[in-house]
């Protein structure tokens, strides 16, 4: 075994990160000849790591492959330009991002100070850390920076830190090898998934026996690697595979810190607790005390000296990560709670101790120790903290729900050619792969993405849609992971499995939203860059207050407790201006409410992309709809065809279908459909679609192509009178017949005459009525923008209530409307499908695209309407403003607590009322301000929609 231990060193001194090389693109300006080219090659070739260069002598263009082990691109970059050249960009530049968990976070200060760090890595392009979700995400170029630098500059900093996950973790899986005890054991494991279809990098632990793999998830999969794995097996020597996941660490790592403070806070109450009733309640019980009086070595009472010994280890033992905090923040210039209360803690030890030393030498001394404020104080900020972080935990408590739908375990089929199925294979959930066979029985849960390929039965999608009706799946239709199949067996074929799944993606989103910065956060930063400094400032100025006026006899003597002097008296009134003031509150009030708002709005389908988006929504005062499929189904249905002309039925029906096939627009297809239909009523049952030619989309008008020799146009009457076809009476009488009864016309046109039209419907929601009415309750307006003509456009907004209308707008023009209203001053929300709608939805202040089903990754959309139910955009707003309204509420008592804390712990009533604020008290007001910050959040997983139309 020695032998096979020398034989792993080489092997770990060599990663495969380390061996990878890369590839950057240089824009080099003066380019001029083949001479100028060779000059450039000749200064990068012989550079150490540099693998190959080549140079465009006609635009300048610079490829470079390079091992990032031994050179980075800024080198090479420099290379060049101290050869005489200008590098005047760098183009396509490869952006990589983690995801990085932080310890030991307290405040805004804090996470300032860990943002501020990153930006400092070079490399670095964007920095957003998370107070309340303890989590950093970081954008950076690989060819300048990577995980481990990120890492290290947290540490540095003087926080703990884990990568979570980086960009190549998508299509990544762990295995832990069993059997695999030597060097020709690797090489046999490795060859064996390296010649392996689909796998692209084989990387190998051998301290842990891990395999880490990179594949192409439409190829292969986490079964058959391990299958690979175990066929490398020949005679005695067998290697095993199992999946190796660090899922529900981050729990883990949360539940253990909150029981570290629990520990450390009780460990603290050994010694807190009696030095307290040492100091405070026993002296108040004369007979039971009095042996605290005797007197050890001059004026060293037998009770000062416990109340040292035991003070010691909770100010230096237990209150160690109050030093050990300050030293980090003060050696990067900033401060936070640590400083605030290692500065109390120790101004009443030392001066404690002073008076122990002034006791144990003097024989006439007398004098007030305060080792019970430095002890009780610690012991109850570490209880402030147990809480806080209990509280805290509930805040993720819905995205942690979510996270929890999707089942251990799944059952894998396999079929005959004739679809009948002949094994049956329990298996773990994460070891599916694509187009794999999965029985779902009633009752069982589903756990990927994927079509029913064989069965009938209902399925419950309200844990994701928030959608309370079970929803009816037969074959063709799609199903969601982590909702629940109700009352048939279903055979469904996985399409999206592990991060590709709907699930997994609002997760993502969610969580990047809660690490998105709202920008009323912006008032708790400003005020964390001067906090600590103020308090500071503010402590020696109460000490001084109190301290000055004592010595000179300007406040009654009767005013300074017994056994105590204006000395001890100011420093008290210091140390709890010190401990009183709380930064953290201020740091937690907008991201725990966050946190709360985005987690209650994805298990309700509505995915709220971060702080920006809240605080935008809930200042719209007006909503703009898109027509077909947000306001009406989106399955429009045709009601009558008519013919105009000289034309057969039939090839009226040929020249529409073979045109509007090649069309993606809803009212397409219901034409299309209903032409075949037809078609095949007049007695052609040819499936066959004749060839278009020069297809053509006319955007918000209607497609155009040539049929055999026939140009054919179908659209509405804007595409008519664009290409010169003139419309009769009778067909303007037709449209206005059917736009009246809020139906569309859409036309047929063949070579440049009105063949014929279709009349067709899309019925409204039938909530849209009641939604626009409650919006009208908020004191929001709304608008319909649509390509549809204005007579039906109106007939439409008139039977809902809708305020006002924009008609036969393309999709430019609906952002150009949303730009208009943007110019009044208006705040502006856009409801659309999220594909043809983009413009508008990025031209809005707030973007929501509704129906998105299991595409939630939609860019154009600050809010992911998941169903397809109007209500929801009025749950999105009103979730919003209740948010809003909690986090300025959160303010006014994190801001008001420390306004009016802050001159009560100095002692302004005092002298009025006798009231003083003891240190130790004082520490506990400050952790209660944390938890009552916390728990103000936490009061939103209460919300209820305010309108659930199903209920009307």
């Amino acid at each position: 075994m020695e032998a096979n231990s020398d034989l792993k060193i080489p092997l770990l001194q060599t990663s495969p990160e380390d061996a990878a090389v890369r590839t950057v693109m240089f824009q080099i300006g003066e380019i001029k000849c083949a001479s100028c080219v060779n000059s450039v090659e000749s200064a990068i070739k012989d550079l150490h790591g540099v693998n190959s260069i080549m140079v465009s002598p006609l635009d300048g263009r610079a490829i470079i492959k390079y091992s990032p082990k031994f050179i980075t691109a800024k080198n090479i970059k420099e290379a060049i330009e101290d050869s005489g050249f200008g590098v005047d960009e760098l183009q396509e530049q490869e952006i990589s991002v983690c995801r990085v968990r932080i310890k030991g976070m307290a405040c805004t200060s804090c996470s300032e100070s860990v943002e501020n760090a990153l930006w400092m890595i070079d490399g670095v392009k964007k920095a957003t850390v998370g107070l309340a979700l303890e989590e950093a995400k970081v954008y950076f170029d690989p060819n300048l920076a990577d995980s481990n630098k990120i890492i290290e500059a947290i540490e540095d900093a003087g926080f703990g830190a884990e990568l979570i996950s980086s960009a190549n973790d998508v299509n990544k899986v762990h295995l832990k090898l069993e059997g695999v005890d030597s060097l020709e054991d690797v090489n046999i494991v490795m060859s064996s998934l390296e010649f392996a279809a689909g796998v692209n990098h084989v990387e190998f632990n051998l301290t842990e026996h891990i395999v880490t793999v990179n594949y192409e998830p439409d190829i292969t999969g986490p079964r058959s690697l391990i299958h690979f794995i175990q066929t490398a097996s020949s005679g005695t020597k067998m290697y095993q595979a199992s999946l190796h996941t660090t899922s529900g660490k981050r729990e883990r790592d949360k539940v253990d810190e909150i029981h570290r403070y629990r520990d450390q806070f009780l460990f603290s109450c050994l010694f807190s607790v009696p030095v307290f009733v040492f100091a405070m309640v026993l002296p108040m019980l004369p007979p039971y005390g009095n042996w605290l009086n005797y007197k050890i070595h001059h004026m060293l009472t037998l009770g000062l000296f416990l109340r040292w010994i035991l003070s010691t280890p909770v100010q230096f033992i237990v209150g160690k990560r109050f030093y050990v905090g300050s030293y980090h923040a003060l050696r990067r210039r900033s401060a936070n709670m640590d400083v605030l209360v290692a500065l109390g803690t120790n101004a009443a030890y030392f001066y404690s101790v002073y008076i122990l030393i002034k006791a144990l030498t003097s024989d006439t001394f007398q004098g007030q120790d305060f080792f019970e404020t430095s002890s009780m104080l610690i012991s109850f900020i570490l209880l402030g903290k147990y809480l806080e972080n209990l509280a805290k935990g509930k805040t993720s408590d819905a995205l942690g729900k979510l996270t929890q739908l999707v089942p251990d375990k799944a059952y894998l089929v396999d079929m005959d050619a004739d679809e009948n199925v002949i094994s049956e294979t329990e298996i773990d959930t994460q070891l599916i792969q694509k187009r794999d066979i999965l029985k779902i029985v009633p009752g069982a849960k589903i756990p990927i993405d994927g079509v029913v390929i064989k069965g009938q039965s209902y399925v419950n999608e309200s844990m994701i849609t928030g959608e309370a009706k079970p929803v009816d799946k037969s074959p063709g239709d799609k199903v969601i992971g982590g909702t629940i199949n109700e009352n048939g067996c279903l055979l469904i074929k996985a399409t999206h499995v592990g991060s590709d799944t709907a699930l997994s993606q609002i997760v993502q989103l969610v969580e990047t939203a809660q690490l998105a910065k709202a920008p009323v956060q912006k008032l708790a930063d400003h005020i964390s860059r001067v906090f600590v400094p103020l308090v500071v400032v503010a402590a020696f100025l109460t000490w001084m207050g109190w301290f000055v006026p004592g010595e000179v006899g300007l406040y009654p003597r009767h005013w300074i407790p017994k056994a105590m002097n204006a000395f001890e008296l100011a420093l008290q009134f210091a140390i709890s201006v010190l401990v009183v003031a709380c930064p953290c509150a201020l740091g937690l009030a907008t991201p725990t409410a966050v946190m709360v708002a985005s987690g209650m709005g994805a298990s309700q389908g509505v995915l709220i992309k971060g702080g920006d988006a809240l605080e935008k929504a809930h200042k719209v005062k007006v909503v703009v709809f898109d027509k077909t499929g947000t306001l009406t189904v989106g399955k429009p249905v045709v009601v009558s065809a008519v013919l105009f002309s000289d034309f057969t039925m039939e090839e009226f029906y040929d020249m529409t279908i073979a045109v509007e096939s090649s069309s993606e627009h809803p009212l397409a297809k219901a034409v299309v459909k209903h032409a075949k239909k037809l078609r095949k009523k007049f007695g052609s049952n040819d499936e066959e679609v004749p060839d278009v030619k020069d297809f053509e989309v006319q955007v918000g008008a209607g497609v155009s192509g040539k049929v055999g020799e026939r140009t054919v146009l179908v659209g509405n009457k804007r595409l008519m009178h664009a290409c010169n076809v003139p419309l009769s009476s009778e067909v303007e009488r037709y449209m206005s017949e059917n736009e009246i009864l809020a139906r569309t016309c859409v036309l047929v046109s063949i070579d440049g005459k009105i063949a014929g039209a279709y009349s067709v419907t899309d019925p409204l929601k039938p909530e849209a009525k009641r939604v626009i009415s409650f919006l009208h309750s908020m004191g929001i307006a709304s608008i319909i923008a649509t390509g549809d003509n204005l007579a039906t456009a109106t007939a439409i907004a008139n039977e809902v209530g809708i305020d006002e209308v924009f008609a036969e707008t393309d999709p430019l023009g609906k952002a150009d409307k949303v730009k208009e209203l943007q110019m009044k001053g208006m705040t502006v929300a856009m409801v659309g499908d999220g594909i043809n709608d983009s413009p508008a939805l990025v031209a809005a202040d707030v973007g929501m695209a509704i129906g998105a089903g299991t595409d939630v990754a939609i860019e154009a959309a600050d809010i992911v309407l998941v169903k397809n139910s109007l209500e929801d955009v009025i749950t999105a707003i009103d979730l919003s403003r209740k948010t809003m309204s909690r986090i300025r509420l959160n303010y006014i008592w994190a801001l008001g607590y420390n306004i009016l804390g802050m001159p009560v712990a100095a002692g302004v009533l005092y002298p009025f009322t006798g009231i003083r604020l003891p240190p130790w008290l004082a520490g506990a007001c400050m952790a209660a301000s944390s938890i009552s910050v916390v728990s103000s959040s936490l009061l939103l997983q209460l919300y209820k929609k305010p309108l659930n139309v199903q209920c009307i």
